[in-house]
């Protein structure tokens, strides 16, 4: 197998591993301040490898999070193809951030699908969401450089495999 269908199962099993972590059940008081796992993992692919750059592949990995989470079909494929547009957009900047302010930026992402969801939710006509609701971009936040961490050294440990 050559190098990059290696790297290729090592993005594609990051991302199945979104799953479990999103539909992972929570205690009540947790559950609302949930990390947006697919975010977070999508926006590392975006930004370090560049390899989940087309606006299809997000929508197409949202509409699988609609319907595992039984959510409106488009909310997450929505959400995920203004974050993914928006980390190509500022990708070569975002890149050379020192950490702080890549998690910052990330954080600003997460917000941003917050008052994308708000807005549907508001649309729809569903209950307003819990404080603790705005609570998950700042989580994703503290998570963003340990997450960084772990998928670049898998991705590093791929890289360095002999062919």
């Amino acid at each position: 197998m050559s190098k990059r269908g290696v790297a290729n199962w090592t993005m594609a099993l990051s991302l199945i591993a979104v799953l479990p972590l999103t539909l992972m059940p929570l205690p009540d008081a947790f559950s609302d301040a949930r990390p947006y796992w697919a975010a977070l993992v999508m926006i590392y692919w975006n930004l370090e490898a560049g390899r989940l750059r087309h606006l299809g592949q997000a929508f197409l990995g949202g509409l699988v999070l609609d319907v595992l989470t039984a959510s409106l079909l488009g909310q997450h494929a929505l959400s995920l193809v203004i974050i993914s547009y928006l980390v190509e957009r500022f990708r070569y900047r975002i890149r050379f951030f020192p950490p702080w302010q890549q998690a910052a930026v990330v954080m600003l992402l997460l917000f941003n699908d917050r008052i994308v969801q708000l807005w549907i939710i508001g649309l729809v006509g569903d209950r307003w969401p819990t404080w603790q609701w705005w609570l998950a971009p700042v989580i994703g936040m503290l998570l963003w450089p340990w997450l960084f961490l772990l998928l670049d050294a898998l991705r590093q440990k791929e890289r360095r495999r002999p062919a």
